[in-house]
């Protein structure tokens, strides 16, 4: 088995005469919170559709655990923008959803998912539909789905852009939560510089369209982080330097 949970290598992908990635290299450790940034338009949701093997790469190569990326084969979970709860499920049904689909024994379909409503805070609403939820107790059903799934790789994309400030910080604290009470791997894409030197064990810094791997930057930073610490501050400032300058 590898090393490494997930290993990119020259990935490109090309719409036409359009190149949108362009040998992007990097590798993703058993356990570890990335986050990828990089400038608005350079191809971060194409980047990470490539990586979801939504769509096909150009030329290069995705390996979970040393074998070619397979969605049949490995377990790759999503967390989109848009609140993505079923509709006629109730919470308990949503977070249940994808590991009936897996074909999981029912016993443990049921300790999985007490697990995450008790890890998530969802106790009062197991039984509420998405209707009866807010936005943001809505996206924290998805978020649990995802992470229920005890995924390979859990793929979120920019999964609070449409919150308020308050809601994304309580947001980000859950997902910090779950992800080091369940060891998931996470490959997180933003916008927010401030929400990835939050959130990552390693920051992505990808360059304009084409886009590559620009800067790979570990964060050290002692967790519950203080956004006000001298170090975080000089960490956000690097990073959105990198952004800015080419």
């Amino acid at each position: 088995m590898s090393d490494y949970k997930v290993e990119v290598r020259g990935l490109c992908k090309n719409f036409g005469s359009l190149e949108v990635l362009k040998n992007c290299n990097f590798n993703i450790n058993r356990g570890e919170f990335v986050c990828v940034v990089g400038p608005t338009g350079c191809g971060k949701t194409t980047f990470l559709n490539t990586l979801t093997c939504l769509i096909p790469p150009t030329s290069g190569e995705i390996l979970i655990d040393g074998e070619p990326a397979d969605p049949k084969k490995h377990n790759l979970s999503f967390v989109f923008q848009e609140p993505s709860a079923m509709p006629w499920l109730t919470v308990e049904d949503n977070i249940a959803f994808g590991m009936k689909l897996k074909g999981w024994t029912k016993d443990r379909i049921k300790a999985q998912t007490d697990k995450i409503i008790e890890l998530m805070g969802l106790s009062k609403s197991r039984k509420q539909y998405p209707h009866e939820l807010s936005v943001s107790t809505e996206q924290k059903v998805v978020i649990g789905r995802a992470f229920a799934m005890e995924p390979d790789l859990l793929l979120m994309d920019e999964p609070y852009g449409q919150m308020d400030i308050k809601t994304r910080f309580y947001l980000e604290d859950e997902v910090i939560r779950l992800w080091r009470e369940l060891g998931s791997t996470v490959l997180f894409i933003t916008h927010n510089v401030e929400e990835a030197c939050y959130l990552a064990d390693r920051v992505l810094i990808l360059t304009n369209k084409p886009a590559s791997v620009k800067e790979d930057l570990s964060l050290h930073m002692p967790r519950p982080r203080d956004i006000a610490s001298p170090e975080f501050i000089e960490n956000r400032i690097h990073v959105e330097n990198a952004i800015k300058w080419w």
